[in-house]
């Protein structure tokens, strides 16, 4: 692999982190980050889908003309994403259910729209499927991250295992949403001065 492809992949996981350093998709990151259940779910679904629509973007580029290439874009990702939420309707109810709105949303998503801009528009097929699997990776990472601390501290478990006993307290501030601006403003000074150290 040569050195821009490789740049390419993992430029989303630590440099360009969509949510510790870009701050991108906020919303969803906030907003299902409750369990790491949830945080994978939405991660991989976000992953999914920017890895198809700067596939479908990279290779439909030149057919586009550019004073509606937004809206196209748009379309497409729409598109990519019901499929996804009727594919996730249909094989993981229970995920489905629990993610609700912020799987249509995903069509918003500044990540999304942003990948398919600035690099799926001006790249080949190859290196935008490495950009979206970069971008898709570090944004999952993220949310795994977040939603378990969200779930370790205020539940006192991790994917069904309790940590503290019957007896123990979780702090439930945690699991609710002005737990999720803590975690994550913790979470981002945490990131950045580790990344700032390895520089």
């Amino acid at each position: 692999m040569s050195s821009t492809s490789f740049s390419n992949l993992t430029r989303g996981i630590v440099r360009e982190n969509p949510v510790f350093v870009m701050m991108l998709g906020m919303c969803p990151t906030l907003g299902v980050t409750t369990s790491l259940e949830n945080a994978l779910g939405m991660g991989t679904a976000t992953a999914f889908t920017l890895i198809l629509s700067n596939s479908v973007i990279s290779l439909v580029k030149n057919l586009i003309p550019s004073m509606v290439r937004i809206p196209c874009y748009i379309v497409l990702i729409a598109t990519i994403v019901s499929i996804i939420d009727m594919l996730m309707a249909a094989r993981l109810p229970a995920l489905h259910e629990t993610l609700g709105i912020y799987i249509p949303l995903i069509v918003v998503n500044c990540i999304i729209l942003g990948r398919a801009e600035a690099f799926a528009s001006k790249n080949n097929l190859f290196q935008s499927v490495l950009d979206a699997l970069g971008m898709g990776i570090g944004f999952t990472l993220a949310l795994a991250l977040l939603g378990s601390v969200r779930e370790i501290i205020g539940a006192g478990s991790l994917l069904g295992y309790n940590f503290i006993g019957e007896e123990g307290t979780p702090v439930l501030l945690f699991i609710m949403p002005p737990g999720a601006f803590l975690a994550l403003a913790g979470l981002i000074m945490l990131f950045n001065r580790l990344r700032g150290a390895n520089k």
